[in-house]
């Protein structure tokens, strides 16, 4: 008798009590039933906590873990040190499930002897229901695959590959030893390289998995002096490439550059407070790295166009291409 493998969904639950019933309904109601459920309520100080714990009398395969209020990565950890699967699938307490995710997920995982496949995703807006694409049947043999090398620079070039922890589904003994930054947004950011070390093989897949709810009240649609952490972590990077492995050193500078852009552009929106500072240290990145990133031909258009305009002068990116600048990282 084959044993079918035991998937861990990990769900970090803090203040989501609009949204945590419609998350939790889609995993439970997955088509792949062999699911350990780890809900954990991170201090919640709205209905969240009681909700999960509901949650768990009414389904047996949820697990609910109730801690201070730690943070996105101390939640995620204490699921991570508490699960048992062989595969481990993430899932923001505000975002859904497509019905057929899991079984996708690790029908391609263990078709292809992957380690990490990733799937597509849609966006969920405000309080509507998800609208998931009509086909949903991908063929394992139509898909993307990448080696080690290739995927690290994939994310970091940010050509095909993101750093999101979520829509995807990872063989759990990656997670060995590596655990999220506790206090540090961008934590997917942090991980994703020793994680890609780990790897062999890294699939994407072009069927829908995931429904990603873009709230208005998110902390990555609002700027924060939070959100220079980006930068530390990207500092950091570039740091150890230079150290340890150097042929992905471009890839990280690239990465790094897309921040400074991205949040020099992003704090010439706030006028709440001064942030010359954290502007001033984005400058100062843009040029170092410019010139080298211009001539890298991996290097993406949107990058190249930001240091061509870049060349004009720091007020001409601030005034004229941050008037209209809202995308998140």
């Amino acid at each position: 008798m084959i044993t079918e493998p035991l998937i861990s969904v990990i769900v970090p639950v803090y203040n989501v009590e609009g949204y945590l019933d419609p998350c939790l309904e889609s995993i439970v109601s997955q088509s792949y039933r062999h699911l350990e459920i780890l809900v954990v309520d991170d201090g919640s100080t709205d209905a969240s906590g009681a909700m999960c714990d509901r949650w768990a009398e009414r389904d047996e395969r949820i697990r609910g873990i109730h801690q201070p209020n730690g943070g996105l990565s101390a939640a995620r950890n204490s699921a991570l040190d508490a699960m048992t699967g062989e595969w481990v699938i993430m899932v923001d307490s505000d975002d859904v499930l497509h019905p057929q995710a899991t079984a996708t997920l690790l029908q391609a995982a263990v078709g292809t002897h992957a380690d990490v496949v990733v799937g597509d995703y849609i966006t969920v807006m405000g309080d509507s229901r998800p609208q998931w694409p009509e086909t949903q049947a991908p063929e394992i043999d139509n898909h993307q695959s990448y080696n080690q090398q290739e995927a690290i620079q994939a994310i970091f070039y940010q050509h095909g590959l993101t750093h999101s922890a979520w829509g995807r589904i990872y063989r759990a003994q990656l997670f060995d030893g590596i655990r999220y930054p506790v206090g540090r947004l961008y934590e997917d950011l942090a991980v994703i390289y020793p994680l890609l070390k780990k790897c062999n093989l890294v699939v994407k897949i072009d069927a829908c998995v995931y429904g990603y709810r873009q709230r208005e009240n998110s902390i990555l649609d609002h700027f924060s002096p939070r959100r220079a952490d980006v930068l530390t972590i990207c500092e950091e990077l570039e740091t150890n490439m230079r150290i340890h492995d150097s042929q992905h050193l471009k890839a990280v500078q690239s990465r790094l550059l897309s921040a400074c852009f991205n949040i020099l552009l992003l704090s010439c929106h706030d006028k709440s407070t001064d942030h010359k500072d954290l502007q001033d240290r984005c400058w100062s990145g843009i040029k170092r790295l410019r010139l080298g990133c211009l001539n890298d031909t991996n290097v993406r258009l949107k990058n190249k166009l930001g240091i061509l305009a870049s060349f004009l002068g720091r007020d001409f990116l601030c005034s004229v291409i941050g008037r209209n600048y809202h995308p998140r990282p």
